[in-house]
């Protein structure tokens, strides 16, 4: 059994685990296979020197790639899937998901028994006719997307993602160029070797295999690049031929090579974003000298983030949205995963609206801990998907097991007075497989009670509540907590009291001082005019 094979035994059953080794140099096998039937079939179709020479070898060679397909069937039906975050290990689930998936079905068409015709036609074919019999295989291809997927994750894993990339265009542009040599081959045959200066020439060029495939493939790369001369058709369907592979070549070099990159970023720009952040931490790691181990743990946690649809970012994406809209969405999306919360049943819509504009998603890889004993309570989790053990000090012993919907830590970050763990973690949190879950910390969780001050008592009465239940809650301390409380608000009380006494008295000598002042204008005011008289007085004597 290779290393790092994830077949686990179930009730007898062997099942597959693609995240592991095995899957991965399971699907190198069957690439093997699909390569040999995108390369030879056409090939031997066009080429009879090729399909006559040892018909037996390729006999074999076929069939033993049609036996990996059949074993393929297997391993797909066998492939686990993640559900709750853990690996699916019942084969009648997987065998379900894998009738009810469109890859059976390719599956199927791939091993229709085609092959029957060689029992009328037979294995060889005669020089000069054009197609050999094996083009009856071409059913064959219909497992292409094995093919795709090894390069997807082949490009996953490697830390030359970008190197990855340029050899997969490459590698795809000499398929298309052995395609279009075969095509060539078969149109110079169907017009007739020799006839005209266009057509494959079998007297100048020569008639084995290898000067055949070369001067095909020679032509087809001028044609397809066009970088060099080639013969001048001199017929209507040569002309026809030639100004397809002209539309061709254009397609490959003005298309592939010099918009693909841009094309394909803006048709998705999701999964560009998401394998530039990967990249970037693969790079990171490299220059690091990360272990392997960690290197691999990393790499799974973003193949999780990318097949369960987690890698967008929510909150850029309707950050466009009004603070309604936003809000209606959030509420719409977690507000039934908040209702789950003990401590918030009850509350007005208003306080849940806000809250849940607060939640944030998290994942954690198997083993994590999402706390451990004795930390301080800075957030509240709930399980959105996944599952969770509430293990010893040792990190063996399983006290609990938390799932869908299950909450911890909400007590901590009430700051509730009394509370005979000061507001920290009471036991260790680990997460079993992949898990999804929603955090709300301390810091938001005040900043919309500061608005809310009667859901603000309600909630600690709450929380006090389920501490005494629970034996958590010092009532000596809550009552010499609430004492002191009550000493506060009486000094406050004082104060403001003494605040309005001041008050009073100030405005009222503000009052004497602005009545004062107007008794004193009045007198300046007759004090002058007198003055005046006794003046115009001692002027007129």
């Amino acid at each position: 059994m290779p290393t790092g094979c994830t077949e686990e035994k179930l009730k007898g059953s062997w099942v597959v685990d693609p995240a592991k080794s095995f899957y991965y140099r399971w699907l190198g096998i069957i690439t093997v296979a699909v390569l040999y039937n995108v390369l030879m079939i056409i090939g031997r179709t066009v080429f009879w020197k090729l399909n006559n020479s040892h018909p037996w070898i390729w006999f074999a060679i076929d069939y033993t790639c049609d036996f990996v397909y059949i074993i393929d069937m297997f391993v797909n039906s066998r492939t686990g899937y993640l559900e709750q975050g853990l690996l699916v290990r019942d084969t009648e689930k997987l065998l379900v998901n894998y009738v009810t998936s469109p890859t059976l079905k390719l599956d199927l068409i791939s091993l229709i028994p085609s092959d029957l015709f060689y029992l009328i036609t037979g294995i060889s074919c005669e020089d000069g006719h054009i197609p050999c019999p094996v083009i009856v295989r071409l059913n064959r291809l219909f497992k292409l997307h094995r093919l795709i997927e090894c390069f997807d994750r082949t490009e996953t894993r490697t830390n030359f993602p970008n190197a990855f990339r340029i050899c997969k265009l490459i590698f795809i542009i000499l398929v298309v160029i052995h395609w279009n040599a075969c095509f060539y081959f078969a149109m110079s045959s169907f017009i007739g070797f020799d006839t005209d200066r266009w057509v494959y020439s079998m007297n100048n060029t020569g008639e084995g295999f290898f000067q055949q495939y070369v001067y095909c493939f020679y032509w087809s790369t001028l044609t397809l690049t066009a970088i060099g001369e080639v013969p001048v058709p001199t017929r209507d369907e040569e002309y026809i031929f030639v100004i397809f592979d002209f539309l061709i070549g254009v397609l490959i070099f003005a298309t592939i090579v010099g918009n693909v990159g841009s094309m394909i970023t803006n048709m998705n720009a999701s999964r560009a974003e998401f394998q530039s952040r990967m990249d970037a931490v693969k790079q990171y790691m490299e220059f690091r000298k990360v272990s392997k181990e960690l290197e691999k743990r990393v790499i799974k946690w973003f193949d999780y983030l990318w097949s369960n649809k987690q890698s967008l970012d929510e909150e850029a994406v309707i950050s466009i949205l009004p603070d309604k809209l936003r809000a209606e969405i959030a509420m719409h999306i977690h507000l039934d995963t908040l209702k789950k919360v003990k401590l918030f049943q009850d509350c007005e819509s208003g306080l849940l609206a806000q809250l849940v504009l607060k939640l944030r998603l998290q994942v954690f890889s198997p083993g994590d801990f999402i706390c451990r004993k004795g930390d301080v309570g800075k957030e509240m989790y709930i399980v959105k998907r996944g599952r969770l053990s509430v293990v010893g000090d040792d990190g063996n012993i399983v006290l609990a097991t938390l799932s869908d919907g299950s909450v911890f830590g909400e007590l901590s970050i009430l700051n509730i007075r009394g509370n005979k763990t000061g507001n920290r973690r009471t036991a260790n949190v680990r997460s079993v497989g992949y898990s999804d879950c929603f955090v709300l910390s301390k810091q938001d969780l005040w900043e919309v009670l500061e608005e809310y001050p009667e859901a603000k008592e309600m909630l600690i009465e709450r929380g006090k509540q389920i501490l005494l239940k629970d034996g958590l809650l010092d009532e000596d301390a809550l009552r010499r907590s609430q004492k002191e409380r009550e000493r506060l608000e009486d000094r406050c009380g004082r104060l403001e009291s003494n605040l309005d006494t001041l008050t009073t008295r100030f405005a009222r000598l503000l009052a004497e001082y602005s009545a004062g002042q107007k008794k004193i204008k009045q007198r300046l005011y007759h004090l002058e005019k007198r003055c005046e008289l006794t003046i115009n007085g001692n002027s007129s004597e």
